[in-house]
């Protein structure tokens, strides 16, 4: 494994810890497609009650918990691309301590 795809986790990684932070703070642009027709269908089912004289509770919960999923989502993809970092990292040291090894023998 070379430094190339360990900087390209990188990237990966502050990509996604800024689209974690983004869902956080509320914006839309990190969610994927089905959160935000969840999200959309939620604004448009909660402005009809709130029109109509009655509470849109659960429309912010549902909200909420889509933005939940989100986060969590997020959180695991950014999981996953830390233990892939690790593992490739543990290949190269390995790697180099093989070769480091071989030149004695």
């Amino acid at each position: 494994m070379s430094n190339a795809d360990i900087r390209r986790l990188d990237q990966e990684i502050q990509a996604t810890q800024k689209k974690l932070e983004a869902v956080r703070r509320g914006e839309w642009w990190p969610l994927n497609a089905s959160e935000r027709r969840a999200i959309a269908r939620s604004l448009a089912v909660g402005g009809y009650k709130v029109a109509r004289g009655r509470s849109a509770g659960r429309e912010e919960q549902r909200m909420d918990a889509t933005g939940n999923s989100a986060e969590i989502r997020l959180n695991a993809e950014l999981t996953a691309l830390h233990g892939e970092r690790q593992r490739l990292i543990t290949e190269a040291t390995r790697a180099k301590a093989a070769r480091k090894s071989s030149r004695w023998f």
